[in-house]
């Protein structure tokens, strides 16, 4: 096991073309993929701007570009707008439920028509339950599940992990026929107020870019930092 103190292992992927901006190119810098890290070192690494995919830990290092800004909102300030406040209620019927050990067969189902609904052919379709118990995995911190449901029936599972530097919105699914829930940003509404219940400063939401219009949810939570130049500053909602 790879102790806090140890130094961390790196690698720099070779150049490929970035998926977010056309005609761009795109590296990234990894963590050792076989080190655990521990909560408190990737917490750390969290605040630096990294994130993880899996058993990936990593922070884009692209040599011509600095777009993807790495996105976190101050929990003891966040206020939310009118329109949050509307996907709250609407959603004040949901049964929320926190848990480590989930149904695999029912999320992986779940998981499945989001993903072909939402990303087909973007390689994440076939994934495997051994793919998702990657993502579940605690070598880097604590990993747990917020999970809503309507009666019995599963909606939403916001996958978050647990440092003690903050929480950090790993990755979100939810039934794309409830489209009027808006529940992506329900489950962040969730993981700020799951943040604040623990203490915790910061809820971490991965790179926002502000030429992507699939990112600009992201600086719709008032207030939110972004980190450029090794300094996090604020970030204001331009996304109307």
């Amino acid at each position: 096991m790879t102790m806090r103190n140890t130094p961390i292992q790196w690698y720099l992927t070779a150049p490929q073309n970035c998926p977010y901006l056309e005609g761009r190119e795109m590296q990234t810098v990894l963590a050792d993929p076989a080190a655990s890290l521990g909560a408190p070192r990737y917490g750390h690494l969290l605040a630096e701007g990294f994130r993880r995919s899996g058993r990936f830990v990593y922070r884009h290092h692209c040599p011509a570009c600095s777009a993807c800004v790495p996105v976190r909102v101050p929990v003891d300030q966040f206020r939310p707008d009118r329109s949050q406040r509307r996907c709250l209620h609407r959603n004040s019927d949901l049964q929320l439920q926190i848990t480590a050990v989930p149904d695999l067969d029912e999320h992986m189902a779940l998981f499945r028509r989001y993903l072909l609904a939402r990303h087909p052919g973007g390689g994440m379709d076939a994934l495997t339950p051994d793919d998702y118990a990657d993502m579940l995995s605690d070598r880097h911190s604590d990993v747990f599940l917020i999970e809503c449901r309507l009666g019995g029936d599963l909606l939403c599972v916001a996958v978050t992990d647990a440092t003690p530097d903050g929480l950090s919105a790993m990755y979100t699914f939810f039934d794309l026929d409830h489209g009027r829930r808006s529940l992506g940003s329900y489950a962040i509404l969730l993981q700020i107020g799951e943040t604040l219940r623990r203490g915790l400063p910061h809820l971490y939401l991965g790179y926002w870019i502000p030429d992507s219009p699939k990112m600009a949810y992201k600086t719709r939570f008032q207030p939110c930092e972004g980190l450029a130049g090794g300094a996090w500053r604020p970030l204001v909602n331009k996304s109307g």
